[in-house]
């Protein structure tokens, strides 16, 4: 493996046992390649003090400090995690953009004598290619397009959908958010950043068949506080859409299940309905949190669907090219939705 260059592109990446991210937790954390581990060479503070020492006295004590600590946390690292590793084990590594940090560790594991190779660029270089992977790959999918209003069993229809064999794409699971006011993952799970969103998107939308067609749910460009890159949003609005119409009764049975925890804190459900805040008059808002207040949730969301969402949607319906199919569902229990999910495909 001597000969072998220790520097590979991102067209390479398959040929690897493992991959390394060797930035600082937080830039791990914020986004990272797929399956990536991280094993910092140096940690956020660490990080902090030699970029401060680079500025304020130079390259040279900055090195001379940073050095002494990479050094330890690469040996660390090799001590914890890769003690178990055969002699023909290949990682790759890749830092900010395929510098000294990824340079330090691959020096290390190949004096140890592993073929560890260089994400060339490092994640800059990655970064661009998820962006440009962003705009190419939506238009060479089929869509298919499950719209229609609040509490409507779109997502169940699309697990169903995937339960039946179906290709299905979930952007609200991506983006943990429902894409609405009240939309936020239950516990406060946070949403993804917009770089780990874009690498989960490609990720996904890299797994699908071109020639079978993809489900996915109809979304506003903006989900939550991360965003649809354009082509993608341009695919969805353009895409044929099969609309989705359950009994009212059902729907707010639906709603009520799946918003069922924020009735266990009123006082932040009264605090969130203040985003409707110039989309409602004053009086309705006012009677909304006080019966958030109070528990009320049937009475809240009943009238949050009347007179907020339905409304929402039928403009967003308008702004849509024409619905191709109407599925009208008697109710939405499992059987149901099975039954439906095996006639659409």
């Amino acid at each position: 493996m001597a000969n072998k260059p220790d520097i590979v592109t991102l067209q390479e990446l398959d040929a690897f046992d493992a991959v390394i991210d060797a930035r600082s937790p937080a830039e791990y954390a914020e986004d990272h390649l797929p399956g990536a581990i991280n094993c910092p060479v140096l940690d956020d503070d660490q990080r902090r003090v030699v970029g401060t020492l680079y500025k304020q006295r130079g390259p040279f004590e900055a090195r001379r400090l940073g050095g002494v600590w990479v050094a330890r946390n690469i040996a660390r690292h090799v001590e914890a995690l890769m003690q178990d590793k055969p002699a023909h084990w290949r990682p790759l590594v890749y830092c900010w953009r395929g510098g000294q940090r990824s340079g330090s560790f691959v020096l290390w594991l190949r004096q140890i004598g592993w073929a560890a190779a260089q994400l060339q660029g490092g994640y800059k270089a990655y970064r661009r290619w998820v962006v440009q992977q962003l705009q190419a790959l939506p238009p060479g999918l089929t869509w298919r397009v499950l719209a229609g209003p609040t509490g409507s069993g779109k997502t169940r229809l699309l697990h169903a959908l995937a339960a039946a064999g179906q290709q299905v794409l979930d952007l609200e699971g991506l983006a943990r958010h429902r894409g609405s006011i009240l939309g936020a993952w239950p516990d406060g799970q946070p949403q993804p950043s917009q770089k780990a969103f874009d690498t989960a998107l490609v990720h996904a939308l890299r797994g699908f068949d071109p020639s079978r067609p993809v489900w996915v749910e109809a979304e506003s460009r903006k989900i939550g506080a991360v965003q649809l890159p354009e082509s993608m949003a341009m695919m969805l609005q353009r895409a044929p859409r099969v609309l989705v119409q359950a009994p009212f009764e059902a729907r707010l049975a639906l709603v009520l299940q799946d918003y069922a925890w924020l009735g266990r804190d009123p006082q932040a459900l009264a605090q969130r309905l203040q985003g409707l805040r110039g989309l409602q008059p004053g009086e309705v808002l006012q009677r909304w949190q006080t019966w958030a207040l109070r528990g009320e949730l049937p009475a809240l969301f009943a009238e949050l669907m009347r007179l907020h969402y339905d409304p929402l949607y039928q403009r967003h319906l308008a702004r849509a090219d024409a619905v191709a199919q109407t599925v009208v569902l008697p109710a939405l229990d499992e059987a149901t939705l099975a039954q439906v999910a095996h006639q659409l495909g």
